[in-house]
């Protein structure tokens, strides 16, 4: 069963495995999905994604990024950050091009913004320097991230 939902890639294709999460947006974007969820690539666009996640009536919001936890690259996380341990990022300044999922998050909370269900789904970087394309371990992550994001939207 789905509700509105949002699916968000998030990420600088320049930068290597930083735009893991574009690649899951635009593949995913290619699929045939129920109405009521979009897919976004919101790249480095952090702004317009907090104003999507203001406005847009969502009851489940997943975002996919590259996330550097320190484990194998490749590695995929389902991260629930209601539940993280990690302080709130304060949001004093705001750069749209250098803000990461939670700092998004933190920037909607801001604002008066909430999600009834809020996913990220992370994948561990290889590299994330100049240069566009993933690495082996990260495309071969893919796949998987598009398995796990379906399975969100159904649970």
């Amino acid at each position: 069963m789905t509700r509105r939902a949002l699916v968000a890639g998030v990420g600088n294709v320049f930068f290597g495995d930083d735009g893991f999460g574009v690649e899951v947006a635009t593949r995913l974007s290619r699929e045939r999905l129920p109405e009521d969820v979009r897919v976004m690539d919101a790249g480095i666009r952090a702004r317009d994604l907090a104003y999507e996640l203001l406005e847009g009536g969502y009851q489940t919001a997943i975002l996919v990024d590259a996330v550097a936890r320190g484990g194998t690259p490749g590695t995929l996380y389902v991260i629930d950050p209601a539940a993280s341990d990690s302080p709130v990022p304060a949001v004093a300044a705001f750069d749209g091009h250098s803000m990461t999922p939670e700092t998004t998050l933190a920037f909607v909370r801001a604002l008066g913004g909430t999600a009834a269900r809020i996913v990220i789904v992370g994948c561990e970087p290889a590299r994330i320097d100049e240069g566009m394309g993933l690495s082996p371990p990260v495309t071969a992550a893919v796949d998987e991230a598009l398995r796990l994001v379906r399975e969100l939207l159904c649970a």
